[in-house]
C-alpha cells in the first residue's frame, strides 16, 4: 500500500480510537468505545505497512499527517473552523514529516 495512502487511513483510525476514549470518558455509551478500540489496533497495523527503516521514523512522519487530521476532524466533526496559525502549523508539520520520509540517507 502507497505511503501516500496509508498515513491518512492511519491518522483517521488513530483519532477514531483517541475520540472514542474521550467522548467515552465525558459520557457516551461503553458500547461505543469497543468497536473504536479495533480502530486503534488498525492504526498499528497500518504504520507497520509504511516502508521505512526504522519505526520512530514511520511514527515520526505520522506526527504531521496527525496533526492536520487531528484539524480536519475538528472542523468536519466538532463543528470549529481552524484558524490562520492552525493552518501555518500544519503546513510546518506536513513539511517536516515529508521530510523525514523522503530525506537522501546513506546505506
Amino acid at each position: 500500500m502507497p505511503t501516500i495512502v496509508v498515513y491518512p487511513l492511519a491518522a483517521l483510525a488513530e483519532i477514531a480510537g483517541c475520540f472514542a476514549i474521550w467522548a467515552w470518558w465525558r459520557g457516551t455509551s461503553f458500547l461505543l468505545l469497543l468497536p473504536r478500540m479495533a480502530s486503534l489496533v488498525l492504526f498499528g497495523w497500518l504504520l507497520a505497512q509504511v516502508d521505512v527503516g526504522f519505526a520512530g521514523r514511520a511514527y515520526a512522519a505520522n506526527g504531521g499527517v496527525y496533526i492536520a487530521a487531528s484539524l480536519l476532524w475538528m472542523w468536519s466533526v466538532e463543528g470549529q473552523r481552524p484558524d490562520l496559525w492552525d493552518f501555518a502549523g500544519t503546513g510546518l508539520c506536513l513539511a517536516g514529516a515529508g521530510m523525514i520520509l523522503a530525506a537522501p540517507r546513506a546505506g
